[in-house]
């Protein structure tokens, strides 16, 4: 495994960092394979990364795109990882709508992660392997909806699942450990002095991914701090 840390001055710096690294990993996927599959998270600095993005001259044909979690609540309110990134980033591109792979959280949420997997396995097949996935941290630790404690984070042979967040008191649907480990390149974007102590855990501390879920990790991560976070 390939670990590298990028600080930038502040969290507009290191989003605008994070989304070029995006694009260029793209490409070179594209080139490669013909086509690029990318899961992003939600988020205010990932807002900023996508809305950076939008301005890029960046050929979006071929990509494939994909949550890494999402609140189960319609497309249209305001906690709604897909309503922030079409608001952002999706409204000034022209993609084909069989590029865009959102969950459907108007299914009751099982049923909702279900299709998302199904969706998956349809792209990327049984064994799904992303190009780039984008992850955040919590100031708890928790990335992607996997938050500390939950039993779902023994899961390595499942897509994605319905998780109850009791301190939200929301259903979300979250890809599952086995897909975040399997992707050949995580973008970590962590932002703000309310990550500095989790941030110290995670990248020093012993590893227990159940008590500190962002330290799961996949063949390459680039972790993409302001000095806010990394001080």
């Amino acid at each position: 495994m390939s670990v590298q840390i990028v600080v930038s001055p502040d969290a507009r710096a290191a989003a605008e960092a994070c989304g070029g690294e995006i694009l260029s990993s793209l490409e070179a996927a594209r080139k490669a394979r013909r086509r690029a599959t990318l899961a992003v998270s939600g988020g205010s600095t990932p807002r900023i990364m996508f809305e950076w993005m939008a301005r890029q001259p960046f050929d979006w044909q071929d990509i494939e795109l994909f949550w890494v979690d999402e609140r189960c609540v319609p497309i249209t309110d305001s906690q709604s990882n897909y309503r922030m990134m079409r608001e952002s980033l999706l409204d000034f591109l022209q993609l084909a709508p069989a590029q865009i792979h959102r969950v459907r959280t108007e299914l009751p949420p099982a049923e909702a992660a279900a299709a998302y997997a199904d969706e998956i396995r349809a792209v990327l097949g049984d064994t799904p392997v992303f190009d780039v996935i984008q992850r955040g941290m919590g100031p708890d630790s928790h990335t992607a909806s996997l938050f500390p404690g939950e039993p779902l984070i023994e899961d390595r042979s499942g897509i994605a699942a319905a998780v109850w967040v009791k301190k939200f008191g929301q259903y979300r649907v979250t890809l599952l450990p086995g897909v975040l480990e399997r992707a050949r390149l995580t973008l970590n974007l962590v932002t703000g002095a309310d990550k500095r102590d989790a941030l110290r855990d995670v990248l020093h501390g012993p590893i227990d991914y159940s008590a500190r879920p962002a330290m799961l990790s996949s063949q390459e991560m680039i972790w993409f701090l302001d000095t806010a976070s990394a001080e």
